[in-house]
């Protein structure tokens, strides 16, 4: 068994290029377990790390957390900016209160969950990527463009915890020219909110069971009720086709 080894650090004003050579000559080090401090904006945290590390991050982490990323926990006692886990390839990110754009963008395997809101293009080009299954969990609301180009792996929007009551639980065009995966939805989706030839289905058996994994691990990692999450029906929305604008571009 790996002997775990922690560091604290205060990133502060500390600019991000050389708070990121800093983490990196630690880990080369032997250090394991970081809990950073005072984050301030700093970018690209975590970015292609590899293996059985974990952050703990107080404050607001920059653009790009995770980008790359294979392996390592990421805990975020804050909100977190644009592009969290941007083709990440495995690991797990909490984040405890608000995310930005483009979470998730192109991520092939690990999980991403956020306690509240999101925002534009969430999930855009996930993929699923030998037997990686990347996997989206969204406490609040989202943007415009849920899933959009989607070609694999499963979003779960809950729409619960929220600051934007009067909200629909998704903006406009959510699963745009979506090819594979699946999008889960508490409650229900408003049709004018779907992408172009995009349906609401109700979820049988099996998709249940994975919601109920899903949403287990989910209340966990945030310490809420497993079971009122589970007390309303959910819808999927799923691809019409896997080349849903091929006729745009070659005659069918």
């Amino acid at each position: 068994m790996t002997k775990r080894k922690q560091k604290t650090l205060v990133a502060g004003r500390t600019y991000y290029k050389q708070f990121n050579e800093e983490i990196r000559a630690l880990v080369r080090e032997g250090v394991t377990d970081f809990v950073i401090k005072e984050c301030n904006g700093q970018r690209y945290l975590a970015t292609a790390l590899e293996g059985d590390l974990t952050f703990d991050i107080y404050g607001v982490p920059g653009q790009d957390l995770a980008a790359f990323m294979r392996g390592p926990k990421i805990r975020i006692r804050n909100n977190a900016q644009d592009g969290v886990g941007n083709t990440m390839d495995g690991g797990r990110i909490i984040i405890e209160g608000l995310a930005g754009d483009v979470i998730g963008y192109a991520m092939r395997g690990g999980e991403i969950f956020i306690k509240g809101d999101v925002g534009y293009r969430v999930g855009i080009h996930m993929k699923a990527y030998l037997d990686h299954q990347p996997k989206i969990v969204v406490g609040g609301k989202a943007g415009d463009f849920l899933g959009e180009y989607m070609a694999g792996g499963i979003i779960l929007l809950l729409g619960m915890f929220s600051d934007k009551p009067d909200a629909p639980v998704a903006g406009r065009s959510l699963g745009t020219g979506m090819h594979g995966g699946v999008i889960y939805v508490r409650g229900e989706v408003p049709e004018h909110q779907l992408g172009p030839g995009l349906h609401a289905q109700p979820v049988d058996s099996e998709d249940l069971k994975v919601i109920g994994a899903l949403v287990e691990d989910y209340a966990r990692e945030l310490k809420l009720d497993s079971k009122e999450i589970m007390s309303e029906n959910f819808v999927k929305i799923r691809p019409f086709s896997h080349r849903p604008y091929g006729n745009l571009y070659v005659p069918c």
